[in-house]
């Protein structure tokens, strides 16, 4: 019994000394600024993450007036000092491969114009091909030096972007009507040398030129359908030109034929009676293109014989037109111009027969080419061909000398050099003319 009341007593002392204990315990510690966080709250990197909670979060809208954060590894310098701002990327060369028609945001097209105005900015297209008329791809901006009068230039801008194009296709209808069916069988294959990007306008000249289509898309039902209506045009008589002269009638006196059954000598050929004014179709052609994006290349793209005669416009007018507004010539030559050894003849000016083939002539100043072919298979193959070097040339940019009003206009000369192999040929223009300073308007 003495046992019992004084474990009742001990249990008792207890109870009434708990709340003491309770009372006198101490709060959790102060964490101080210059102590280490705890234990828990730096945990070493290689410590496995928490497991994610299965309450979703909620976190406010971030506040419009209060700058965003930036990532994590980026927003300051190792030093923990002020935010390190990326550097300007260096000059970089872009290359894309063949064939291929990039329209985003970032390629060079879009680079190619982003210059201050006021300037005289020049921009070179430039085709290298090997030996065996391949193009040569794969060239960077330290292969070129371009020469402007004589004197080297820094180029500020290279890319081998392949850009959209710009055709003007004018097509001789004055042709004989056996050359001209010749070609309107391979509409087909002019149309599908192009892409979905590219544009086209089509002309068609004779004694006059007429402009068939406006630039619209090369492969839409509607170029489809005015290239139907050209296939119906019928050419001019077929054979070769007929002359009346003493070499096709017999003996005269004063002019007279001494037999009066005999045909009169006249020198009149009859093949050459009908103009075609090459000149006045390309003069137009190259005008209606200096309207268009300038980020497009811009190309004529002549189907003919190459013969001129009769137009109002000269080849000197005509070129200075055509380097002003960098519209580069690409020809086929077809017919008589075809003929092996005929068109050295044919650059030989006749009375009333006007100049013979002078494409090589607009081809070669503007840096672009022509292929000769007289079978409709060849005719199709030069299509894909041109079209082809049209598109993926080499664009070199530079600042030349500023265009006052006393040397708007002057001719300057441009050579490009290509290192490499003496073995490739280059195509680029021979020169141009600067256009006179652009007046600004202050608003």
């Amino acid at each position: 019994m003495k046992k019992v009341v004084q474990a009742l007593g001990i249990w008792a002392v207890v109870l009434a000394l708990t709340p003491i204990w309770a009372q006198q315990l101490p709060d959790a510690p102060t964490p101080s600024p210059n102590r280490p966080p705890a234990q828990t709250q730096q945990r070493p990197a290689q410590t496995p993450p928490d497991a994610p909670s299965a309450v979703k979060k909620t976190f406010p809208a971030p506040d419009a007036t209060v700058p965003s954060q930036p990532a994590p590894g980026t927003a300051a310098s190792p030093t923990g000092g002020e935010p390190q701002q990326p550097s300007e990327p260096p000059f970089k060369v872009k290359t894309v491969p063949p064939g291929s028609v990039p329209m985003g945001a970032g390629s060079g097209t879009d680079q190619l114009y982003k210059f201050t105005t006021g300037v005289n900015y020049v921009v070179v297209p430039v085709t290298v091909k090997d030996s065996s008329g391949h193009l040569v791809d794969g060239l960077t901006a330290q292969n070129f030096t371009v020469l402007e009068n004589g004197e080297p230039q820094k180029l500020t801008f290279f890319t081998s972007d392949p850009l959209a194009i710009s055709a003007a296709v004018v097509i001789e209808t004055g042709l004989p009507d056996v050359a001209l069916k010749k070609i309107q069988q391979t509409f087909p294959a002019l149309t599908g040398a192009f892409s979905s990007f590219d544009e086209m306008a089509i002309y068609t000249y004779g004694n006059t030129v007429r402009q068939r289509q406006n630039f619209l898309a090369a492969l839409s039902e509607r170029t489809n359908v005015t290239l139907s209506k050209i296939k119906a045009v019928e050419g001019g008589p077929s054979g070769p030109a007929i002359s009346d002269s003493p070499m096709t009638a017999g003996p005269s006196v004063n002019g007279r034929p001494m037999d009066p059954g005999s045909p009169r000598p006249i020198t009149n050929n009859h093949a050459y009676d009908t103009s075609t004014v090459l000149n006045d179709a390309i003069l137009q052609a190259a005008v209606d293109l200096g309207q268009r994006d300038r980020t497009r290349r811009k190309v004529i793209f002549v189907i003919s014989d190459g013969r001129e005669y009769g137009s109002a416009a000269s080849y000197s007018d005509v070129l200075k037109v055509l380097l002003s507004n960098n519209v580069i010539v690409y020809a086929v030559a077809v017919d008589s111009a075809a003929i092996p050894g005929y068109g050295r003849l044919n650059r030989i000016k006749l009375p009333h027969q006007g100049f013979g083939n002078i494409l090589p002539k607009y081809a070669n100043a503007t840096g672009g080419d022509m292929l000769t072919e007289f079978s409709t298979d060849a005719i199709e193959a030069a299509y894909a061909k041109l079209t082809d070097e049209a598109r993926n040339q080499y664009t070199l940019g530079y600042y030349s000398a500023p265009v006052t009003v006393q040397n708007a206009g002057i001719y300057r000369s441009i050579e490009v050099q290509v290192r490499g192999s003496s073995n490739w040929k280059v195509y680029a223009k021979d020169g141009y003319y600067p256009l006179p300073p652009r007046k600004e308007t202050r608003q």
